[in-house]
Protein backbone atom coordinates (compact mmCIF):
# COMPACT_ATOMS: atom_id res chain seq x y z
CA UNK A 1 0.00 0.00 0.00
CA UNK A 2 1.28 3.50 -1.02
CA UNK A 3 0.30 6.07 1.66
CA UNK A 4 0.85 9.68 0.67
CA UNK A 5 0.56 12.80 3.41
CA UNK A 6 -0.16 15.91 1.91
CA UNK A 7 -0.61 18.34 4.66
CA UNK A 8 2.39 20.14 6.25
CA UNK A 9 3.87 21.73 3.36
CA UNK A 10 3.46 25.13 3.43
CA UNK A 11 0.63 24.72 1.04
CA UNK A 12 -3.06 26.21 0.74
CA UNK A 13 -3.95 23.11 2.34
CA UNK A 14 -2.71 23.67 5.65
CA UNK A 15 -4.82 26.88 6.25
CA UNK A 16 -8.20 24.79 5.43
CA UNK A 17 -6.74 22.28 7.62
CA UNK A 18 -5.87 25.18 10.06
CA UNK A 19 -9.48 26.12 9.76
CA UNK A 20 -11.40 23.24 10.35
CA UNK A 21 -9.45 22.58 13.66
CA UNK A 22 -10.11 25.88 15.08
CA UNK A 23 -12.62 25.69 17.91
CA UNK A 24 -13.93 29.54 16.78
CA UNK A 25 -14.15 28.86 13.24
CA UNK A 26 -15.95 25.63 13.95
CA UNK A 27 -19.19 27.76 15.22
CA UNK A 28 -19.91 28.21 11.31
CA UNK A 29 -21.18 25.05 10.10
CA UNK A 30 -21.30 26.91 6.56
CA UNK A 31 -17.88 27.64 6.43
CA UNK A 32 -16.70 24.05 7.43
CA UNK A 33 -18.63 22.00 5.39
CA UNK A 34 -17.23 24.71 2.94
CA UNK A 35 -13.82 24.27 3.96
CA UNK A 36 -14.30 20.08 3.45
CA UNK A 37 -15.67 21.07 0.13
CA UNK A 38 -12.61 22.95 -1.31
CA UNK A 39 -10.37 20.29 0.83
CA UNK A 40 -11.90 17.34 -1.81
CA UNK A 41 -10.90 19.61 -4.59
CA UNK A 42 -7.50 20.01 -3.81
CA UNK A 43 -7.17 15.98 -3.10
CA UNK A 44 -9.00 15.54 -6.32
CA UNK A 45 -6.35 17.67 -8.52
CA UNK A 46 -3.35 15.67 -6.91
CA UNK A 47 -5.06 12.32 -7.05
CA UNK A 48 -5.70 13.21 -10.90
CA UNK A 49 -2.14 12.77 -11.32
CA UNK A 50 -1.96 9.73 -10.61
CA UNK A 51 -4.95 8.52 -13.19
CA UNK A 52 -4.68 7.39 -16.92
CA UNK A 53 -4.70 10.41 -19.58
CA UNK A 54 -3.64 9.76 -23.61
CA UNK A 55 -3.05 12.69 -25.84
CA UNK A 56 -5.82 13.44 -27.87
CA UNK A 57 -6.24 15.62 -30.81
CA UNK A 58 -8.31 18.93 -29.90
CA UNK A 59 -9.25 20.89 -32.81
CA UNK A 60 -9.31 24.87 -31.99
CA UNK A 61 -10.25 27.73 -33.98
CA UNK A 62 -6.66 28.03 -35.21
CA UNK A 63 -5.49 24.09 -35.09
CA UNK A 64 -5.19 21.07 -33.64
CA UNK A 65 -3.58 20.83 -30.29
CA UNK A 66 -2.32 17.85 -28.79
CA UNK A 67 -3.60 17.35 -25.27
CA UNK A 68 -3.55 14.58 -22.27
CA UNK A 69 -7.06 13.81 -21.38
CA UNK A 70 -8.11 11.18 -18.81
CA UNK A 71 -9.22 8.13 -20.14
CA UNK A 72 -11.59 7.17 -17.37
CA UNK A 73 -13.60 9.15 -14.72
CA UNK A 74 -13.11 7.18 -11.52
CA UNK A 75 -16.26 6.44 -9.18
CA UNK A 76 -16.58 8.63 -6.26
CA UNK A 77 -17.62 6.37 -3.17
CA UNK A 78 -17.86 7.83 0.22
CA UNK A 79 -19.09 7.14 3.83
CA UNK A 80 -22.38 8.22 5.26
CA UNK A 81 -23.05 11.37 6.16
CA UNK A 82 -19.63 13.36 7.31
CA UNK A 83 -18.24 12.28 3.62
CA UNK A 84 -20.96 14.19 2.04
CA UNK A 85 -18.96 17.72 1.93
CA UNK A 86 -15.67 16.35 0.98
CA UNK A 87 -17.81 13.96 -1.81
CA UNK A 88 -19.01 17.13 -3.59
CA UNK A 89 -15.30 18.75 -3.32
CA UNK A 90 -14.15 15.59 -5.55
CA UNK A 91 -17.29 15.55 -7.70
CA UNK A 92 -16.95 19.36 -8.57
CA UNK A 93 -13.27 18.28 -9.83
CA UNK A 94 -13.97 14.54 -11.25
CA UNK A 95 -17.57 16.44 -12.44
CA UNK A 96 -18.61 13.00 -14.88
CA UNK A 97 -18.10 10.70 -12.44
CA UNK A 98 -19.91 7.94 -11.08
CA UNK A 99 -21.10 7.76 -7.19
CA UNK A 100 -21.28 5.41 -4.65
CA UNK A 101 -22.87 5.73 -1.25
CA UNK A 102 -21.91 3.78 2.06
CA UNK A 103 -24.12 3.75 4.78
CA UNK A 104 -22.18 2.70 7.84
CA UNK A 105 -22.50 4.16 11.81
CA UNK A 106 -21.04 3.26 15.17
CA UNK A 107 -23.67 1.38 16.62
CA UNK A 108 -23.03 1.52 20.82
CA UNK A 109 -23.64 -1.08 23.44
CA UNK A 110 -24.74 -0.43 26.97
CA UNK A 111 -21.28 -0.62 28.55
CA UNK A 112 -20.48 2.36 26.22
CA UNK A 113 -18.15 0.11 23.52
CA UNK A 114 -19.25 0.37 19.39
CA UNK A 115 -19.11 -1.53 16.53
CA UNK A 116 -19.52 -0.47 13.13
CA UNK A 117 -22.10 -1.38 11.52
CA UNK A 118 -22.90 -1.62 7.58
CA UNK A 119 -26.63 -0.69 6.42
CA UNK A 120 -26.71 0.03 3.07
CA UNK A 121 -24.64 0.65 -0.56
CA UNK A 122 -26.01 2.29 -3.33
CA UNK A 123 -23.58 1.86 -6.11
CA UNK A 124 -22.73 1.69 -9.67
CA UNK A 125 -20.77 -1.49 -11.24
CA UNK A 126 -17.07 -1.23 -9.98
CA UNK A 127 -15.45 -3.53 -11.88
CA UNK A 128 -12.00 -2.84 -13.17
CA UNK A 129 -12.69 0.60 -12.36
CA UNK A 130 -10.88 3.24 -10.26
CA UNK A 131 -12.56 4.08 -6.90
CA UNK A 132 -11.89 6.92 -4.58
CA UNK A 133 -13.40 6.15 -1.19
CA UNK A 134 -13.44 9.25 1.33
CA UNK A 135 -14.34 9.73 4.78
CA UNK A 136 -13.05 13.02 6.71
CA UNK A 137 -11.56 11.28 9.74
CA UNK A 138 -9.82 7.81 9.86
CA UNK A 139 -10.07 7.22 13.53
CA UNK A 140 -9.74 3.06 14.54
CA UNK A 141 -10.11 2.48 11.01
CA UNK A 142 -13.03 0.26 11.10
CA UNK A 143 -15.15 2.84 9.08
CA UNK A 144 -13.18 2.60 5.93
CA UNK A 145 -12.03 -1.07 6.00
CA UNK A 146 -15.53 -2.34 5.94
CA UNK A 147 -16.06 0.82 3.56
CA UNK A 148 -13.76 -0.47 1.32
CA UNK A 149 -14.48 -4.24 1.48
CA UNK A 150 -18.41 -3.43 0.51
CA UNK A 151 -16.68 -1.74 -2.52
CA UNK A 152 -16.19 -5.93 -3.87
CA UNK A 153 -19.63 -6.93 -3.70
CA UNK A 154 -19.99 -4.37 -6.92
CA UNK A 155 -17.04 -5.80 -8.82
CA UNK A 156 -13.19 -5.75 -7.98
CA UNK A 157 -11.76 -2.20 -8.74
CA UNK A 158 -8.79 -1.92 -10.69
CA UNK A 159 -7.54 0.26 -8.11
CA UNK A 160 -8.81 2.35 -4.59
CA UNK A 161 -7.74 5.20 -3.19
CA UNK A 162 -8.70 5.82 0.31
CA UNK A 163 -8.99 9.22 1.27
CA UNK A 164 -9.14 11.00 4.86
CA UNK A 165 -8.58 14.41 6.63
CA UNK A 166 -7.30 14.05 9.15
CA UNK A 167 -6.15 10.62 10.52
CA UNK A 168 -4.61 8.55 14.08
CA UNK A 169 -1.74 6.79 14.27
CA UNK A 170 -3.66 3.78 15.15
CA UNK A 171 -5.83 4.07 12.02
CA UNK A 172 -3.18 4.53 9.84
CA UNK A 173 -1.74 1.02 11.35
CA UNK A 174 -5.03 -0.77 11.28
CA UNK A 175 -5.20 -0.01 7.70
CA UNK A 176 -1.94 -1.21 6.78
CA UNK A 177 -2.32 -4.30 9.09
CA UNK A 178 -5.40 -5.02 7.40
CA UNK A 179 -5.95 -3.83 3.89
CA UNK A 180 -3.04 -6.45 1.98
CA UNK A 181 -3.46 -4.97 -1.44
CA UNK A 182 -1.58 -3.17 -3.76
CA UNK A 183 -3.46 -1.37 -5.58
CA UNK A 184 -4.51 0.98 -2.68
CA UNK A 185 -3.02 4.10 -1.99
CA UNK A 186 -4.33 5.69 0.48
CA UNK A 187 -4.40 9.78 0.99
CA UNK A 188 -4.17 11.55 4.53
CA UNK A 189 -4.30 15.12 5.05
CA UNK A 190 -2.55 15.14 8.55
CA UNK A 191 -1.81 12.12 11.13
CA UNK A 192 -2.61 12.72 14.64
CA UNK A 193 -0.78 10.40 17.11
CA UNK A 194 -3.27 10.23 20.30
CA UNK A 195 -6.83 8.87 19.86
CA UNK A 196 -9.43 9.11 23.34
CA UNK A 197 -11.30 5.80 24.75
CA UNK A 198 -13.93 6.77 22.53
CA UNK A 199 -11.97 6.85 19.14
CA UNK A 200 -11.82 10.16 18.49
CA UNK A 201 -8.47 11.61 17.37
CA UNK A 202 -6.63 13.75 19.38
CA UNK A 203 -5.88 16.81 19.16
CA UNK A 204 -8.38 16.20 15.85
CA UNK A 205 -10.74 18.28 15.08
CA UNK A 206 -13.86 16.68 16.93
CA UNK A 207 -16.89 15.02 15.21
CA UNK A 208 -17.00 15.96 11.22
CA UNK A 209 -20.50 14.88 10.90
CA UNK A 210 -21.85 16.70 13.51
CA UNK A 211 -19.70 20.28 13.05
CA UNK A 212 -20.73 19.91 9.15
CA UNK A 213 -24.71 18.90 9.59
CA UNK A 214 -25.97 19.17 13.50
CA UNK A 215 -26.19 16.95 16.55
CA UNK A 216 -27.29 13.18 16.16
CA UNK A 217 -28.10 11.00 18.61
CA UNK A 218 -26.01 7.80 18.37
CA UNK A 219 -27.54 4.83 18.23
CA UNK A 220 -27.54 2.63 21.01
Amino acid sequence: MNIKVLGNNQSILDQYFAEIRDISIQTDPLRFRENLYRIGELFAYEISKELNFEVTDVKTPLGIAKVPKMVQQPVLATILRAGLAMHNGLLKIFDRAENCFISAYRKYTDKGEFEIEFEYMASPSLKDKVVILSDPMLASGKSMEIGYRALFSKGKPSHVHLVAIISSQQGVDYIVDNIKDENVTLWLGAVDEGMTSKSYITPGLGDAGDLAYGEKIDSK
